[in-house]
């Protein structure tokens, strides 16, 4: 264990000096909510029937969804091992005394976590405790409802974390299977978004198709946290969710270890 948190502690310190792209992802990731916040007022001014989440509720989704973007959706693999991959220097991986996925793995929740200090942290403090002040607080990011649901956000958004991370490695993975990893990578990301409610959340979708999204892993990323959250949810039902993460994370890491152990296998590195 003193391996892998000595391997996180290292990749999570190299991932938090890129503070140039981080704050360039900050400015982005806040004009695009101050849009969408836009979009939402227009459309819960016009609209005459009742909706499943209101105003202020959905103006706290955007702003977790802007803040934490880059931390629970699994954008693709991890491109430094998918490098080693096609290059060859993967050997160097295989020859380390540790568990090759557990290796892996860690660098994955090094990568899904660096953005909450760098990019979540920053954008949600000028949306919760800046926007009130500069008396657009219809705006702003409220807190939880209770304490009930700050707690049943903070365990419910680690089990998140942790089924990014596993997504991740199914994408960082497939590079032993493909030639430059680009199909995986660029395609399966937008059913994600999709699917887990970061573009439109889940309880909008037809009423036909919201059995499978509930079951589907992707809603334990996004929507269901954060509408604990902003307590469309109520905390009470924190042990379902926690199920339905704990499911998908044992499914994915098992099917991730049999890929990472085939692929192991049938490997040839430079031709040798």
């Amino acid at each position: 264990m003193k391996a892998y948190w000595s391997l996180f502690v290292a990749r999570f310190a190299l991932l938090l000096q890129y503070r140039a792209a981080a704050l360039a992802g900050i400015a982005t990731q806040f004009f695009w909510g101050i849009v969408k916040v836009m979009i939402v007022e227009a459309f819960f001014t016009h609209t005459t029937s009742t909706q499943p989440i209101n105003f202020r509720e959905a103006v706290g989704y955007i702003w977790l969804v802007q803040g934490f973007l880059f931390a629970v959706v699994p954008w693709g693999g991890d491109k430094d091992i998918q490098e080693l991959i096609r290059s060859g220097t993967v050997g160097y991986d295989l020859l380390r005394p540790t568990d090759l996925y557990n290796f892996w793995l860690t660098r994955a929740l090094a990568l899904r976590t660096a953005p909450i200090i760098l990019r979540a942290i920053p954008l949600l403090c000028i949306v919760v405790f800046i926007f009130p002040l500069v008396g657009i607080s219809q705006w702003s990011l409220a807190f939880a409802p209770s304490f009930a649901s700050f707690v049943a956000f903070l365990i419910s958004f680690i089990g998140a974390i942790i089924l990014s991370s596993a997504l991740t490695m199914l994408f960082t993975v497939s590079m032993m299977w493909t030639i430059s990893g680009e199909g995986v990578n660029n395609i399966f990301p937008t059913f994600i978004l999709i699917f887990s409610g970061m573009i439109v959340p889940l309880p909008f979708f037809p009423e036909w198709i919201k059995p499978l999204l509930n079951v589907l892993p992707f809603s334990g990323l996004v929507d269901k946290p954060f509408r604990i959250f902003i307590g469309n949810l109520p905390p009470n039902l924190l042990p379902s969710v926690l199920l339905h993460q704990a499911f998908w994370i044992f499914v994915l890491v098992f099917i991730g270890r049999l890929l990472v152990n085939r692929g192991v296998r049938k490997l040839v590195i430079q031709g040798g």
